[in-house]
C-alpha cells in the first residue's frame, strides 16, 4: 500500500483550502504561456480547473462539453488563443483577479 497521496489529490486538496495556491496556480499556468511552454501551461491551467470549478461546470459557463475541454487542455490538445484565453476569463473571475503583464530586460 502507497504511504503518499496522488499528486492530483494533493494539489486538488491543497487548492481547495488555500486562495493565494489557486490563484498561483493560474498564475504560473499563464507565465508558462508567456514564455513559450504550451504543454506546462495547459497542464497548469488543468489542474487550475479540476482545482476549482471542474470541467463540468466550466463546460457549462462556456457552452462546450467538458470533454472537450478536457482534451483541449490535455499533452495532446491543440487549443485555439480563444478557447484558452475563455478558460483564464472564467477562472479569473472565479478566483475574483486581475493580471497585468510587466516587462523586463536582461538575463533572466
Amino acid at each position: 500500500m502507497p504511504l503518499t497521496r496522488d499528486f492530483k489529490d494533493t494539489i486538488e486538496a491543497r487548492a481547495e483550502r488555500d486562495p493565494t495556491f489557486r490563484i498561483a496556480l493560474l498564475e504560473e499556468a499563464l507565465d508558462a504561456f508567456l514564455n513559450a511552454d504550451l504543454e506546462t501551461g495547459k497542464l497548469l491551467l488543468r489542474d487550475c480547473v479540476n482545482a476549482t470549478l471542474g470541467f463540468e461546470t466550466l463546460g457549462v459557463q462556456l457552452h462546450k462539453s467538458p470533454e472537450s475541454l478536457m482534451r483541449m487542455l490535455s499533452t495532446e490538445g491543440n487549443p485555439r488563443v480563444d478557447s484558452l484565453f475563455a478558460v483564464v476569463s472564467h477562472l479569473k473571475t472565479h478566483e475574483g483577479v486581475s493580471f497585468r503583464v510587466h516587462c523586463s530586460t536582461g538575463p533572466q
